[in-house]
């Protein structure tokens, strides 16, 4: 099973919270306060949800491909 990660960049604030909890480094360190997926690990992320449930901004979804 794959999953897909929905990023809104709009409502992210860039604190770095998934760039911390993600097993899989599917994220980017924080720049400019902002986090950015990363297309080379996105293919990486296991569905754990932690950087969903774990966002203050409810800017990430996991969805189900």
């Amino acid at each position: 099973m794959s999953f897909g990660i929905k990023l809104d960049k709009d409502a992210c604030s860039g604190c770095g919270t998934c760039y911390e909890v993600c097993p899989s480094e599917c994220f980017g360190e924080p720049v400019d306060g902002k986090v950015n997926v990363l297309e080379e690990n996105r293919e990486d992320c296991v569905g754990c949800r932690a950087c969903e449930t774990q966002c203050p901004e409810e800017a990430i979804e996991i969805t189900e491909d």
